[in-house]
């Protein structure tokens, strides 16, 4: 059972996550790490944070629902390995002893951070080397490519949207609102089907990860912050936003590398 105060931490936490996301990304660096110091797991909060955050990341997907015109065959092709490499990615979570994601939550928190900031400078690269078409060769390294984009995000998540964007680039695509839209989907997708299988996980082999009372407190405050974001999206610099994640991301880097380590 959790006190009033630490409901109160994971919602303004989650709400913080909404409207990261729903400005420059990154909200999975605040969300999980609260949930870590209300007593949580390494499993439990990124199982609970995932869940959370779902909703959120939905009305995103609806609100650029049109940038999705024109990639259809892309949709097609990168959806299989993009569920297959999720429901591996969520699988390994499960099969993942306590103690030793425990040892990965610094590795995880340092590749999302790395993936952050790499965002700027890829985003730059794409615009001024926009993707050509690409041989068949291409797409067996993309789809390839893909499905290792989905293990990853079904078992941690953070900072998978760069990795597509880059891509996307590659096979041909040059259009960001196109892109954007097609990341959303996919990204909503590989989540999709590693909540799914933490819902088995719970109902199968009774995981325990899923902390409903927090997950239902911070899905109702990260779309209340998704909102927040979007009204706020042209005021807020995305690059200020970024580079706040970053370094809030470092510093948690470290600090989860002296406890886990130290």
């Amino acid at each position: 059972m959790h006190t009033a105060w630490q409901y109160l931490t994971v919602a303004g936490a989650a709400f913080t996550a909404g409207t990261l996301n729903a400005i420059a990304g990154g909200g999975t660096l605040v969300s999980f790490p609260a949930l870590l110091g209300i007593g949580l797991t390494g499993q439990q909060a990124n199982v609970t944070s995932t869940l959370a955050l779902w909703p959120g990341s939905v009305g995103g997907f609806i609100g650029h629902r049109g940038d999705l015109k024109g990639t259809r065959s892309f949709a097609l092709r990168l959806m299989p390995p993009s569920l297959g490499g999720a429901l591996v990615g969520a699988g390994l979570m499960l099969a993942t002893p306590a103690s030793t994601f425990n040892l990965l939550i610094p590795w995880l928190i340092l590749t999302a951070t790395l993936l952050m900031a790499a965002n700027d400078p890829i985003q730059r690269f794409l615009g001024a080397h926009p993707g050509g078409e690409r041989s068949r060769a291409w797409w067996v390294g993309a789809v390839g490519f893909q499905f290792l984009v989905g293990v990853y995000g079904g078992f941690f998540g953070a900072g998978i949207g760069i990795l597509m964007l880059a891509a996307l680039s590659l096979l041909g695509l040059s259009d960001i609102h196109q892109m954007n839209g097609l990341k959303n989907f996919l990204s909503l997708s590989i989540n999709g089907i590693a909540i799914l299988c933490f819902l088995a996980g719970e109902a199968v082999f009774r995981a325990h990860n899923i902390v409903w009372s927090a997950a239902a407190v911070m899905a109702a405050a990260a779309m209340a912050g998704g909102l927040f974001g979007s009204h706020m999206a042209h005021r807020v610099g995305r690059r200020t936003v970024r580079v706040i994640v970053i370094l809030v991301g470092f510093v948690l880097t470290a600090w989860y590398f002296h406890k886990v380590h130290g």
